[in-house]
């Protein structure tokens, strides 16, 4: 485990607090005067009863002294709500940083290691997970500070009192104390195991969801269904044992530690009648003991809470552990130009298993792009073509090799002008909630209205555009689910010309487009990108047969390159994938 995780629960909230920090300070404060307003009209009330068994018989004095008792527990509400309100400020900013901060490290971090976790997982933790810790993280720290505080404090004052029955009020401590280390007895394990669960219940949850559809269409919605409930039960069972196992414990630890008048009734009565202890004291001890209940109570509440607390900060310090792509926070070297040269490039996708070696992609990669120049990648499904396009995008590292930018190994640049430089167009596009004006504008975040449209224009998505219902202001859906797949990779496509990169991937990005659409789109799109150095993988050879070279890739190595025409020449694989291309458009 990582110095971070191992980090205490106070080290986070201090860690993500930012400017907010003073704010959790004075919450702590406000809480003590709180927690002490709470427990002066028990002092206060023992005061009284002293001076009635002392016989005084001043009703003004006991008017005055009810007044400040009223005051007291004025006071009590007052401060109570100013220190919840400066910890929650400071607890949904504390939220809101490690949500930014998550986020900007997945930023960082290569798409594999992010698309390995499972999304139902990844969002659990971003949205619920970091979300129920506001609870805790709002009153833990003054609350739980604060109710802690008060009873030492009231504990030493007992013991000035009288200190035989200040040692009797600490009797239920211990019996407390060890229920709740049999209630800790595998907590750890426990709560894991119930954290794995819930994940899986969320990640099958997810995988139900989304593929509905296909559930619906095959008929398989039964066995489904029956995948998710067994999840919701185990998810559900684990808690429930979980809890069955731990009542008893909790129940004494809850019940017995606080009652203080357990120990100090028969104690303290037996003292009184040897004439050890006189009334007053005793009456003023047993009301003074009544105090310590409910704070004893509150900070015993807030176990379970700060263990969770303690579990999910780990699963954030998981993700903030992970491996980030190996780039400068500024550039180190410029590049002369906007040439790609990959250098005996070798990658594996997923991470080494012990025991097994992983599994290698590509084997030693060798190609240099000209500036301007417009390269097709085509291959067999599998062959590595996607993951070559994809480690010019920057979105992994190499194993080993390189790859560089106008003669500058992108290990030098920083993700920023990397990603300034460089637009990327995939398979499977993603459109945000929002209008379509929106969605394209994202690639230029100043871009004027009228240079959104120009845009779709010149990309040939214009015309579609305003055959919606609301033109440019149509909103899209939840990943763009409210149009077509060829739709979406329309705008996807307006969205990366709007970024005026000099270099441009588009990753089979016409693949769900219709032929009549890809011609205008692949026209648009060559329009636009004169100049520009421009990767295209595609799927239907005739699209890229005027590319200026066409690199065929065969099990993750450069089978051959050259002009369509070369390679018709050369034979092998190319002419074979074209003969049959060719014959499946003459079978249409």
């Amino acid at each position: 485990m990582s110095d971070k995780k191992k980090k205490s629960l106070l080290s986070w909230i201090f860690r993500f607090a930012g400017q907010k920090k003073p704010m959790y300070v004075l919450s702590i404060f406000f809480a003590v005067l709180c927690v002490a307003c709470a427990i002066m009209p028990y002092v206060m009330i023992a005061q009284i009863v002293r001076q009635l068994l002392g016989g005084i018989r001043d009703l003004n004095l006991y008017i005055r002294e009810c007044a400040i008792v009223a005051a007291f527990w004025a006071g009590n509400v007052i401060f109570h709500m100013i220190s919840t309100s400066l910890s929650h400020i400071a607890t949904f900013n504390v939220l809101g940083n490690i949500r930014k901060s998550l986020c900007d490290k997945l930023a960082r971090v290569p798409l594999g290691s992010v698309l390995d976790m499972p999304s139902g997982t990844l969002k659990n933790i971003l949205i619920e997970r970091i979300d129920s810790m506001e609870t805790t993280l709002a009153h833990i720290l003054p609350e739980w500070t604060s109710n802690l505080l008060l009873p030492v404090v009231m504990f030493v004052y007992l013991f000035t009192l009288d200190w035989r029955m200040g040692l009797a009020s600490l009797i239920t401590l211990p019996i407390g104390l060890i229920s709740s280390c049999f209630m800790m007895i595998n907590m750890q394990e426990r709560f894991n195991y119930a954290i794995e669960k819930t994940k899986v219940l969320n990640d099958t949850a997810v995988e139900y969801i989304n593929g509905i559809e296909v559930i619906k269409a095959f008929g398989k919605s039964k066995a489904s269904y029956e995948k998710f409930t067994k999840a919701a039960k185990e998810g559900s069972d684990c808690y429930v044992e979980w809890m069955r196992d731990c009542i008893w414990p909790f129940t004494i630890a809850f019940v017995i530690a606080p009652s203080t008048l357990l120990s100090i009734l028969p104690i303290g009565g037996l003292f009184f009648l040897r004439g050890t202890l006189t009334a007053v004291d005793f009456i003023t001890i047993i009301i003074l003991s009544i105090s310590i209940i409910q704070p004893l109570l509150t900070v015993y509440s807030y176990h379970d809470d700060i263990a969770k607390a303690g579990v999910i900060f780990g699963e954030v310090g998981g993700i903030m552990d992970m491996k980030e792509l190996d780039r400068p926070e500024s550039d180190t070297e410029s590049p002369k130009d906007n040439s790609i040269t990959l250098r005996n490039v070798r990658f594996s996708y997923h991470k080494e298993i012990e025991g097994e070696e992983k599994k290698e992609i590509l084997h030693g990669i060798n190609l240099s792009l000209p500036q301007g120049s417009y390269t097709a990648f085509v291959g067999p499904s599998g062959s590595g073509k996607s993951t070559v396009a994809r480690l010019i995008a920057s979105l992994w590292d190499v194993d080993s090799g390189s790859v560089e930018i106008g003669g500058v190994n992108i290990k030098k640049l920083s993700l920023e002008e990397y990603n300034r430089r460089v637009a990327y167009v995939s398979q499977e596009n993603f459109l945000f909630d929002m209008s379509v004006r929106e969605n394209i504008r994202l690639g230029k975040r100043d871009a004027s209205d009228e240079e959104v449209e120009e845009i779709a224009r010149k990309s040939g998505c214009y015309d579609f555009i305003m055959s919606l219902e609301n033109g440019f202001d149509t909103i899209v859906g939840g990943s763009g689910t409210h149009l077509s797949g060829g739709e979406r990779q329309r705008i996807a496509i307006a969205r990366a010309m709007m970024k005026d990169a000099p270099i441009v991937i588009l990753d089979e990005a016409t693949a769900y487009t219709d032929p009549e659409n890809e011609a205008i789109i692949q026209q648009s799109v060559a329009r636009l990108v004169k100049g520009k150095t421009l990767i295209v993988i595609a799927h239907r050879l005739s699209t890229v047969s005027d590319a200026d070279k066409i690199v065929v890739i065969k099990d993750g190595q450069i089978d051959s390159e050259g002009t369509h025409e070369e390679l018709l020449k050369k034979g092998g694989l190319y002419k074979d994938m074209w003969e049959a291309h060719i014959s499946a458009k003459d079978s249409v």
